[in-house]
């Protein structure tokens, strides 16, 4: 009996029906959806001052919510609110003055 007590509110059932009505999964899960992330090989990125470059340029793209850069792992990975054309991420990453050389 014991276990059987022990069990409903290991897993929840108690506040299974709050929690639903406090936090909405169905705008959570609409939320995810909308975000895009893509993450890129930058080639020539060393520093601190070129992750600012290359962040600025991307996050001036339509869409761009976030940019997370690491010149140390040569990548850059980018969060949006859509699918971002290659061409454009490309000419942005030219534009700071390092090179896409592909997804990753």
């Amino acid at each position: 009996m014991t276990s059987d007590r022990a069990g409903p509110p290991a897993s929840g059932g108690a506040s299974e029906p709050s929690a639903p009505a406090e936090r909405p999964h169905g705008k959570e899960e609409a939320m995810s959806e909308t975000i895009h992330r893509a993450t890129w090989k930058v080639s020539g990125m060393t520093c601190g001052h070129c992750e600012k470059s290359v962040s600025e340029e991307l996050s001036a793209l339509p869409g761009v919510s976030s940019v997370h850069a690491r010149a140390g792992e040569g990548l850059v990975t980018v969060e949006s609110d859509r699918p971002l054309d290659e061409a454009a991420v490309r000419a942005a990453v030219d534009e700071a003055g390092y090179e896409v050389t592909g997804a990753a």
